[in-house]
């Protein structure tokens, strides 16, 4: 009986540990999966981790990706294709460091890969590669786009096919030193007490590489319609904005970094407001948490990551779950730790 439990307790302990589901990839580190469907295949499109000795600090200066990777799949399940190397820094001749979470959208019978990275000046900006196919490999832009700044490009596509570019992170993203659009580097985080600095947005151009007109704040309100402050860290906005639409309705979804939920909020237009409705996903294994949404075959799914892998913050790797909704709209909480039947595989 004694080997029994014991067998029982270290299975429920492995199990807790994998969590809800496995690794997607396993060969390299994976993080902040921007997931979309094109020609009919999930594209997933991550940031890549590797270990390349920078001390861990508030900044975020640890997180020193090189290049990308594209992964693809045919359905949720089925088997990963890494299309190897789709763009490198050093052919990116405005960035100088720190390739982080990207984006991609179709256009123009072209492929775009939206990607933050920090200029010779240490500011992060927000550039663009193209590519005839979605795996790439994509071709930079000589500089970002005018007007862009921070981290986290979302790129959502509304049914009259307009594109919307939504973007920012605040401590090592740098959105707290950006006011009116305009740069201060001398600025700090927010106090406690200081209304939280929101995400911005912006419309972009048929060219798909130019803002069309200026940046806007995505204004996010609580239940009662009041602005979040800083001391709201639980549901404020952090990073790791995404976009996508049910039933009519436009969800903002984000993270909120120090304490690392994802939340989700509902609009009526792009531009917002947005209503804060609850936790998407309470905290994975790892100090940051950045996701995607996307439909496939009607099944909705998150795409997110974990340490599983590495035990470290900055060797992450990419999960998937299925997303359910209720029947007001709401999405069902889901819990990345806790013990399902696919921790058996």
């Amino acid at each position: 009986m004694l080997i029994v439990c014991l067998c029982s307790w270290l299975f429920c302990c492995y199990a807790s540990l994998q969590g809800i589901a496995q690794p997607l990839v396993k060969h390299i580190y994976t993080a902040d999966p921007s997931a979309h469907v094109f020609n009919g295949r999930i594209y997933i499109y991550p940031s890549h981790d590797t270990a390349t000795g920078v001390p861990e600090d508030d900044l975020g200066s640890h997180f020193d990706m090189k290049d990308f990777h594209v992964l693809s799949l045919d359905h949720v399940g089925g088997k990963v294709t890494d299309h190897g190397v789709a763009l490198s820094l050093k052919d990116v001749p405005w960035a100088k460091k720190q390739l982080w979470a990207p984006d991609a959208a179709y256009a123009n019978h072209t492929y775009y890969l939206y990607f933050p990275a920090k200029d010779s000046a240490g500011i992060f900006h927000i550039g663009v590669a193209t590519s005839s196919k979605p795996e790439g490999p994509f071709k930079a832009l000589p500089k970002p786009i005018v007007g862009s700044y921070s981290i986290d490009p979302c790129v959502f596509k509304d049914e009259n096919g307009s594109f919307y570019m939504y973007f920012g992170g605040i401590w090592g993203g740098q959105l707290q030193k950006w006011d009116h659009n305009k740069y201060n580097g001398a600025a700090g985080n927010r106090n406690v007490d200081d209304v939280a600095a929101l995400p911005r947005i912006a419309k972009l151009k048929k060219d798909m590489t130019s803002f069309d007109g200026p940046v806007k704040d995505v204004v996010i309100l609580d239940e009662h319609g009041q602005p979040f402050h800083e001391k709201d860290n639980d549901k404020r906005f952090f990073e790791a904005s995404w976009v996508h639409k049910y039933k009519g309705k436009y969800y903002f979804s984000y993270s909120t970094g120090d304490t690392h939920n994802l939340c989700y909020a509902i609009g009526d237009s792009p531009y917002g407001p947005f209503i804060y409705k609850g936790i998407i996903m309470t905290p994975v294994t790892g100090w940051t948490t950045h996701h995607s949404i996307v439909e496939k075959d009607g099944k909705w799914y998150l795409f997110y990551h974990d340490v599983e892998l590495s035990g470290k913050t900055y060797l992450r790797n990419v999960k998937v779950t299925e997303l359910h909704y209720k029947e007001d709209g709401s999405i069902v909480t889901i819990h990345p730790e806790a013990i399902s039947p696919q921790a058996h595989h």
